[in-house]
């Protein structure tokens, strides 16, 4: 905390903690269906994203017939995507899912590359970690999209086995069209 004496008879006290104040965006309309879409697949380059990205993408197959299925990687995973690359996504994927959240900067990154596509109309679907469920709403509040549900998958990400991939993306397969039709 900081203090600051402003006289003999008080003390001026500076609460670090702040005050969020954002007015709330809503997120992108909804499709009614899932089948004959463009999905995006946004790799941050974190370790075994792309293992969980891929074997969700196939899970995801098994049950929606998508029009067409584009990777994109970011270069670090603990910086926000480049505004070019959210511009190609934008232009040529109808929904994205993105991976993954699970530390403190890359969990915050994923996402505003989340918001950052919903405010261009396209629905996203950031998988985070449980271990950071509790960031994602801070980021969430603080950027102005409440709305914006992230997919929950078992943390840690960087460390596990094949089967825990599989584990991993049936649970994304589960909750990612949820979140894509806003249900």
């Amino acid at each position: 905390m900081l203090m600051k004496v402003t006289d003999a008879n008080s003390v001026t006290v500076f609460d670090p903690r702040g005050v969020v104040e954002s007015a709330n965006t809503p997120i992108a309309a909804r499709p009614k269906s899932l089948d004959g879409l463009r999905l995006a697949i946004l790799d941050n380059s974190k370790w075994n994203a792309n293992k969980v990205l891929r074997a969700s993408t196939a899970t995801l197959e098994k049950s929606i017939k998508f029009g067409k299925v584009n990777y994109y990687v970011k270069g670090s995973f603990s910086k926000d995507a480049e505004p070019e690359l959210i511009a190609e996504i934008a232009a040529n994927n109808d929904l994205v899912l993105t991976a993954i959240g699970d530390c403190g900067s890359c969990c915050s990154c994923c996402i505003r590359d989340s918001v950052a596509l919903e405010k261009l109309g396209i629905p996203s679907a950031a998988i985070i970690t449980t271990e950071f469920e509790k960031e994602t709403v801070l980021t969430r509040t603080a950027i102005g999209m409440e709305g914006l549900i992230p997919v929950v998958i078992d943390h840690p990400v960087s460390s596990i086995t094949q089967a825990e991939v599989e584990s991993r993306a049936a649970r994304v397969a589960e909750m990612a069209p949820k979140v894509w039709l806003g249900k």
